[in-house]
């Protein structure tokens, strides 16, 4: 996506599109903070959907959420609001039921991740979309971002070999938790939650894919936060035979001062690039080692969503590679469930 000036529309769209959202649980501020600069998209209703208190409070703030008509649930704004589109963000656990009842009424919808937290529904949200014709993407926000694209750039000029071997890492501050996480039911789990987007990381910008999966998650101390795991390991193999592993914990101390530590590291049969805050990405292969300083552009899931549809533009992130991060990271969930190494299709 080309750079974009200050206050520049992001992208012009042939008709008006009158928005909803259900749920502020998710990362719904993919979906506020480029609204601004689409002039085409208008907010006009909003379902808080069992939405917590104190993420609801933060987003009401908002003025484009302010002005829009509120309701309590997500079938009551369907039911009287007419939508060309729908943004569902609400917890992991009902995510797939208000997928369903935007299917049933032939809406477009992007949606908070994962698409669900069983194989069952999953496969009914997929049989949806496919039976209604609509068009569904997903927040996977952080292959849009300049240093993972810049990996990509890399592995996909050749310049590292065949990708043998991937390293991932999600590494959170715990902080407060919102009641729903603390929760199986709304939660899912840690591996549903924040794995999906490193495994959609780790296969996109290795063009590999994942042959079979083996994981453990468990939760050490805090009480507090109830059924959240707070550390995980995934194994992965291959289709090269090569293999990957993923780890992540909420374990990152308070006193540090970023959030989160996210690195991603790709070794290949002529050389390796990585990427993790501190250094940067850096690529040591043939040419040397070097510190990639001309990144490409930040990029927006939103943005690259309405392109698609309405405009028929090739989607950075398609459909094939949705269902591909969801299945993956199913087999990963389940892997932890029975204890034993999953075939992945």
């Amino acid at each position: 996506m080309a750079a974009q000036t200050p206050g520049q529309p992001l992208l012009r769209l042939p008709r008006k599109i009158r928005l909803g959202i259900i749920g502020f649980d998710g990362h719904v501020g993919d979906v506020l903070r480029p609204l601004p600069r689409l002039p085409d998209v208008e907010l006009v209703a909003v379902a808080d959907a069992n939405s917590d208190p104190a993420t609801l409070k933060s987003n009401l703030r908002n003025p484009l959420v302010a002005k829009a008509h509120r309701y309590a649930t997500a079938a009551e704004m369907l039911a009287r609001e007419s939508l060309d589109l729908v943004a569902v963000c609400n917890n992991d656990g009902e995510r797939a039921e208000a997928i369903l009842q935007c299917a049933a009424r032939k809406l477009h919808a992007i949606a908070e991740k994962p698409l669900a937290t069983t194989r069952k529904d999953f496969d009914a949200v997929r049989a949806a979309v496919a039976r209604q014709g609509i068009r569904l993407g997903t927040l996977l926000p952080m292959r849009f971002e300049p240093h993972y694209l810049a990996i990509k750039s890399i592995v996909d000029s050749g310049e590292v070999g065949e990708i043998a071997q991937i390293d991932g890492q999600k590494s959170y501050q715990l902080g407060p938790r919102p009641e729903w996480q603390r929760h199986a039911r709304t939660y899912g789990s840690t591996i549903l939650w924040i794995g999906i987007h490193m495994i959609d990381l780790m296969t996109w910008t290795s063009g590999r894919r994942f042959t079979h999966a083996a994981s453990f998650q468990s939760h050490v101390a805090f009480p507090e936060i109830g059924d959240m795991q707070n550390v995980t390991a995934s194994i992965f193999r291959l289709d090269n035979g090569g293999t990957a592993t993923l780890r992540m914990d909420y374990l990152r101390p308070a006193s540090v001062s970023s959030h989160g530590d996210d690195r991603l590291r790709l070794a290949g049969t002529q050389g390796i690039v990585e990427y993790q805050e501190a250094t940067g990405v850096t690529v040591m292969s043939g040419r040397g080692k070097r510190t990639l300083t001309d990144l490409p552009p930040q990029g927006f899931v939103f943005v690259d969503f309405l392109a698609d549809v309405y405009l028929g533009a090739k989607p950075a992130l398609p459909w094939s590679d949705i269902v591909r991060a969801n299945e993956f990271t199913l087999a990963a969930e389940e892997a932890a469930v029975a204890q034993k190494i999953v075939t992945i299709g």
